[in-house]
């Protein structure tokens, strides 16, 4: 116990500022790339098709991509999904993304946009259709309904579910060691392979992932409490 102790004296602190420099950015940086892409694609699958037989077609095959990429990071580990960026592509000679960062954000930001956007779909498809027509009797248009009554209110529907994503993201950064990004996971095993401490490190980084997920965890029911004023 004493010796657990004196581990955790000497190595949390560099573990928790390898968080701050590195885990935590990258959760961040994909989250916000992935709900970007995860609107676009929800409002894209949810969008009605145009009178026009153009537009209409141009529309249907957006649907058809948006689709095809949903079902392929929703359907593929997210693992193979950063071997294949990482290792696969330069190996086949497709120099897209030779640093570990730019793959990791790449691959971290499709994931979390392919789930997301089934949470963002389902919000704004759980908007009653009677407050759209009613906003439309009033005068607006299309892009006023969805601007001022359909997602403001998908925007608080989501909140748990993507508040979820943004948990599981961020536990899910540990897998960026095996393309040799040093976060925390990465930082604890080096440190293991010299001191030879494995289950003790590895409670430490449990420790160190632990804290930071109760932080949004509390934050999430703050803003959940927050905004659920407004579904009266």
């Amino acid at each position: 116990m004493i010796d657990f102790f004196n581990l955790a004296v000497k190595y949390l602190p560099e573990l928790f500022m390898t968080a701050l420099k590195y885990t935590l950015p990258l959760t961040a940086i994909a989250f916000f790339f992935g709900i970007i892409l995860a609107s676009i694609t929800a409002i894209i699958r949810v969008a009605k098709l145009p009178q026009n037989e153009w537009a209409a077609a141009a529309l249907q095959l957006l649907k058809w991509l948006a689709a095809a990429y949903v079902w392929f990071f929703r359907s593929t580990p997210l693992l193979v999904q950063l071997f294949i960026v990482f290792y696969g592509l330069p190996n086949a000679h497709i120099a897209l993304f030779q640093s570990a960062w730019v793959s990791a954000i790449t691959v971290f930001s499709l994931n979390t946009g392919a789930y997301a956007s089934e949470t963002i779909r389902a919000s704004i498809a759980s908007v009653p259709e009677v407050q759209k027509q009613a906003a439309e009797s009033l005068g607006m248009t299309s892009a006023q309904v969805y601007w001022n009554v359909v997602l403001p209110q998908a925007a608080r529907i989501s909140i748990p579910p993507l508040s979820n994503s943004l948990i599981s993201l961020l536990k899910d950064t540990s897998l960026a060691s095996v393309i040799t990004i040093v976060e925390i996971f990465y930082l604890a095993q080096q440190i293991a392979a010299a001191n030879y401490k494995v289950l003790s490190m590895y409670i430490l980084v449990a420790m160190v992932y632990a804290f930071f997920t109760s932080i949004l965890a509390i934050a999430q029911h703050y803003l959940e409490k927050y905004t659920s004023r407004f579904a009266q």
